[in-house]
């Protein structure tokens, strides 16, 4: 909130997404997360494939359940970045970008995972608390630039009419 006087200035949430996209924090996540992308095709499609065929029925259907939240998760993550990458370099507005349908989704269920998790490659399970903290963090970014800013938006047009009942009465009482 920036104060100007007897009056409080908040930056909309199209500001916040706009200096979010032009961040240093965006760089570094978008830099992470599409490296993370990456390591990830690489290892699924290299050393991934052959510790999987080693290992036993359970495990590998455990191998296979895993990679495949895995790379949901990662494609949620990289979604959601390339939208605020389109509003750094102006393909999208940042009202665009607060629609609904850009939202990152919330954590998938982890409840059996954990029996399981002893028994996969050290590679993926790596890959999978990677993903897992970039995942948390962007639901973050989400959830404090959309989700909250509307509560702000919600909460400060409530204010703003407060004001102007308040500069309805000063003018009158001046």
């Amino acid at each position: 909130m920036i104060e100007l006087g007897p009056k409080t200035v908040t930056p909309t949430r199209s500001e916040t997404v706009r200096d979010f996209a032009r961040s240093e924090l965006f760089e570094r996540t978008f830099q992470e997360g599409m490296e993370l992308v990456e390591e990830t095709a690489a290892y699924l499609d290299g050393a991934g494939r052959q510790e999987s065929k080693l290992l036993s029925r359970n495990a590998a259907l455990a191998y296979a359940g895993e990679s495949m939240r895995l790379t949901t998760r990662l494609m949620q993550v990289a979604s959601w970045l390339l939208v605020q990458r389109a509003v750094r370099e102006g393909d999208m507005s940042p009202s665009d970008a607060c629609e609904d349908r850009y939202r990152v989704a919330g954590p998938q269920s982890r409840s059996d995972r954990d029996a399981l998790t002893e028994a996969l490659p050290d590679g993926l399970r790596a890959l999978l608390e990677r993903s897992e903290r970039l995942h948390e963090r962007v639901m973050h970014l989400d959830r404090r630039m959309y989700t909250d800013a509307q509560d702000d938006d919600a909460v400060n047009g409530v204010l703003s009419q407060f004001e102007r009942l308040r500069d309805a009465f000063t003018v009158g009482a001046a």
